[in-house]
């Protein structure tokens, strides 16, 4: 099982996950990128550590990375491959992430498993927009194939709404960063998970998100897992709701018997809005 929610370490992940690192220094995130990584060495995945100007030897203090590296287990690249410059395409760099943990696999490794210093890849406004929606389609990725991946963003580079838009598609995050996160959901049939909390503060946020997820509908409907949303104002339900009618599609939520979700859905009584107790 894939874990989310908010943590302060990224050791013990698993084969899937996939956590929004944010840091204030870049030796901080080498340390953890140096956890992340090893992490990875151990559990037989194919690691790759990817930073701006990375030199081949940058983590060669973290026990074990050097040898890993000399065998082929370990990979240090630099983020030019990326084109910095230029806002992502989304579709092409999942289907290399895809194919480099194909061949991971067929060369005897148990999955793929990146750290990645990538905010040079979010800093401009077009860039920002196309890396979240990125981050959205790198994620159903990783629900597929056994890869994972720790993304780090530099707090003192960007914005803190940048940051939260970025922190908003990752399944795990650093406590702080982001008020909710929306993300594909590891069941066939729930479009997307939602969590945390949509007030005044969110619900701007959530519009932005709404707009870079594929919520494609499956027979006339969207289904969204709720459970973990401590919060949703009347405004945000209306928000989430209008998406989901622009494209000719119910919503069901997914939510706990005593979640204030259920009592404002309930209270506001929507003809395409039907409720799942989970």
């Amino acid at each position: 099982m894939r874990r989310t929610g908010f943590v302060d370490a990224v050791d013990g992940l698993g084969q899937h996950d996939h956590i929004c690192w944010v840091f204030h220094t870049l030796e901080q995130f080498r340390q953890a990128a140096g956890r992340f990584l090893t992490d990875g060495v151990a559990a037989g995945q194919q690691v790759i550590y990817l930073a701006e100007g990375a030199s081949a030897t940058e983590l060669d203090h973290v026990a074990g990375f050097a040898a890993a590296r000399m065998s082929g287990a370990a990979l240090v690249q630099d983020l030019g491959i990326y084109e910095p410059l230029r806002p992502v395409d989304a579709a092409a760099q999942v289907a290399e992430y895809e194919r480099a943990t194909d061949q991971a696999l067929a060369a005897g490794f148990t999955g793929l498993r990146v750290a990645a210093q990538v905010t040079p890849l979010a800093r401009t406004p077009a860039q920002l927009d196309a890396f979240t929606r990125y981050e959205h389609h790198a994620d159903a990725l990783m629900i597929r194939r056994p890869f994972s991946a720790m993304c780090g963003y530099h707090a003192g580079e960007l914005s803190a709404a940048a940051v939260a838009e970025l922190a908003s598609m990752h399944p795990l995050a650093t406590p702080g960063s982001t008020p909710l996160r929306m993300f594909p959901s590891a069941q066939p049939e729930v479009t997307a998970v939602l969590a945390g909390e949509v007030d005044l503060a969110g619900r701007r946020l959530l519009h932005d998100v709404l707009r870079r997820v594929d919520l494609t509908p499956v027979d006339g409907a969207v289904t969204i897992d709720a459970r973990d949303l401590t919060f949703l104002d009347h405004r945000g339900l209306f928000q989430l709701v209008d998406q989901v009618r622009a494209r000719g599609a119910t919503t069901v939520l997914h939510v706990a018997e005593r979640s204030p979700v259920r009592l404002v859905a309930e209270l506001l009584a929507l003809p395409d809005v039907r409720l799942v107790m989970s």
